[in-house]
């Protein structure tokens, strides 16, 4: 058995599915978003905003384009005055919700645990 040290590199060029996963959703607001949009269907950007605690503009708008830009959400945007967007899940955002659900389930276990 080889003893190299095994780096970031390494498992990104092994195609692992979790590190793959992690790297699309790993960050601190994207699992909420997706979460809302899923118990919601349909969202408007403010509303979406004032329903996730902490969460700034800047972020949520970042979260939103690379939630977007990895086919886990759609934007619609209407051509009204004032102008109307709504985003919601894809049905390849809609395929991640059990995998989070049993997330969830192990997470409220976990806290239990740790008391």
């Amino acid at each position: 058995m080889d003893n190299e040290e095994v780096t970031n590199e390494n498992i990104y060029e092994t195609k692992c599915p979790i590190i793959y996963a992690l790297d699309i959703v790993g960050q601190k607001w994207k699992l909420p978003i997706m979460w809302y949009l899923f118990d919601n269907q349909v969202i408007r950007y403010n509303e979406l905003k004032r329903s996730i605690n902490g969460i700034t503009s800047m972020m949520l708008t970042k979260s939103l384009k690379e939630l977007e830009g990895n086919k886990l959400i759609t934007r619609r945007q209407y051509n009204e005055i004032p102008p109307r967007v709504e985003y919601s899940l894809t049905e390849r955002g809609k395929g991640l919700i059990p995998a989070l659900n049993e997330l969830y389930i192990w997470g409220e276990q976990q806290i239990d645990f740790d008391k």
